[in-house]
């Protein structure tokens, strides 16, 4: 039986049964059989592509300040100059185009900057049929702000938690309650920081910890650069112990949020609300906007077997303190970081040595990381 609309044939019977019994991999009318594609290269953005390259590892980046190459690296740039990432590949359905190593297996992209881009931009990869994303390892790779109470600028750090910073009520502080200490509290609360807080639904999200652990484990004892500059910028936090040292790998969690906060105030608050939302299990280190966003997209794209979320992994390097120094205001600060921030070429070699580490690790040894995930049982 053929259905029919307006005496032309849409779909096959037997096509749609598949369709909706869930067969993700349609094939492409008898007709164009005859042109199968000998790469993904061949295959259009978007559509059925019946071939796929096989992926090891995808590198997760948010956002390059110019071109790829030769000019002011922001976050892909390192990893397009020092690796075989030679394959171009179309990806008009996001932000930006991908980069493949054919022979290590590592995809590299750009998400762009933002919750929105990077969820949409991981969503998009995952459905796309020209790659076979179900044993690949997803490592983000991005700069952050860091609170001096835990780390120095340049310092790297893996994530556990993901906490959520938009997803709430607000009251203006001028506003709200005398005995409230913020304006901020939890969707279906009463308060802040409310005893009575539901089961979070996207104002936190633990990964595996025992893969954090592994990869902290095995670049703990790395030595990270200590470029010029950093010393003098450090030196002006003295009364904070961590924020003195030279740069370092650390374990710590990471709060996301689409503004770019400032200041001690809401570094006080940044701590409240880790501790909050993961029960006093999590320490407040890295403040960026993305990961929230990228880790839900995975965690959606596993519930149809495209990814494995316990493959993913988050590493985030110091580029500037997410808190003033003695002697300066947050908004005097803030705006002297945003004309360049402190640590931003030291947190950029950061991320490439520890995280191409960890990257050479999977794929040099992937006989034992293929189907054993490091935390997994």
């Amino acid at each position: 039986m053929t259905i029919f609309s307006a005496g032309k044939t849409l779909i096959g019977a037997a096509t749609l049964a598949a369709l909706v019994s869930g067969c993700a991999k349609v094939p492409p009318p008898a007709e164009a059989e005859t042109e199968t594609p000998v790469s993904v290269l061949d295959c259009v953005p978007g559509d059925y592509c019946p071939v796929s390259l096989p992926v090891k590892v995808v590198v997760v980046t948010m956002f390059e300040i110019g071109e790829d190459e030769g000019d002011i690296p922001a976050e892909f740039q390192l990893w397009k100059e020092r690796r075989p990432l030679d394959m171009q590949i179309p990806f008009p359905q996001s932000y930006h185009d991908l980069f493949y190593d054919e022979e290590n297996q590592v995809l590299a992209m750009v998400t762009g900057i933002g919750t929105a881009r990077a969820a949409t931009a991981t969503m998009a990869l995952g459905l796309d049929s020209r790659f076979d994303l179900s044993k690949a390892y997803w490592l983000v790779a991005g700069i952050a702000g860091v609170d001096p109470e835990d780390a120095s600028i340049g310092s790297a750090v893996w994530s556990a938690y993901l906490v959520d910073g938009d997803l709430s009520h607000e009251i203006d502080a001028r506003e709200k309650p005398e005995d409230w200490p913020t304006g901020y509290f939890p969707r279906y609360t009463t308060k802040p920081y409310d005893p009575d807080k539901p089961e979070p639904t996207g104002e936190m999200y633990k990964i595996n910890e025992g893969l954090r652990d592994w990869a902290y484990e095995l670049t703990k004892d790395l030595d990270l650069p200590d470029l010029d500059g950093l010393a003098e910028a450090r030196a002006e936090y003295v009364n904070y112990e961590m924020a003195q040292k030279p740069p370092f790998v650390l374990k710590g969690e990471h709060l996301a949020a689409m503004t770019f906060w400032h200041g001690k105030i809401l570094n006080d608050w940044a701590n409240d609300w880790v501790d909050y939302w993961t029960d006093g299990q999590g320490e407040f280190v890295t403040s960026a906007m993305e990961e929230t966003g990228t880790y839900l997209a995975i965690d959606y794209l596993d519930r149809i077997e495209k990814v494995d979320k316990d493959r993913f992994m988050v590493l985030r390097a110091g580029s500037n303190y997410t808190m003033q120094p003695e002697g300066k205001t947050a908004a005097e600060n803030l705006l002297d970081e945003n004309k360049g921030f402190a640590g931003m070429l030291a947190s950029l070699e950061s991320l490439y040595l520890v995280g191409g580490f960890v990257v050479d690790e999977i794929t040099e040894n992937w006989d034992e990381y293929e189907d054993t995930v490091p935390g997994v049982e």
